[in-house]
């Protein structure tokens, strides 16, 4: 059985399947504008600090887009007492915030980015 493709360029034109063409083309350019909007950013934050809150940071290498530090901020936020993790992409560094009882392990936070595939450096509590 061959394929007509002629066929199938007329079928996917014709009255009934072109709304859902032009549906599926509106996701499509809506999905765009929102990754474009969401990559014009050079920071990108998961949380709000708040006071009663420790302060930890730490540089990430290989840090270049959006998703490299979502991938770090995923990872680190199901941490035991973290709050929010934000994460500033131009110069690799990474914010965590804990609730106040809650002693940050580096170990634990190296493991997370390893994980996510960065190399931590320079952990330290503010």
């Amino acid at each position: 059985m061959s394929l007509d493709f002629h066929y199938l360029i007329r079928r996917s034109l014709s009255p009934t399947v072109l709304p859902m063409n032009i549906a599926k083309a509106v996701r499509m350019a809506l999905s765009a504008l929102l990754f474009s909007i969401f990559i014009s950013g050079a920071s990108v934050t998961t949380g709000f600090a708040a006071d009663g809150m420790t302060t930890y940071s730490f540089q990430a290498d290989g840090l270049a887009c959006p998703f490299c530090a979502y991938g770090i901020e995923k990872r680190v936020q199901k941490l035991d007492g973290v709050v929010s993790v934000s994460t500033d992409i131009a110069s690799g560094k990474v914010i965590i915030d804990v609730q106040s009882e809650t002693e940050l392990k580096e170990a634990a936070v190296n493991e997370a980015v390893n994980k996510a595939g960065f190399t931590m450096r320079s952990f330290k509590k503010e």
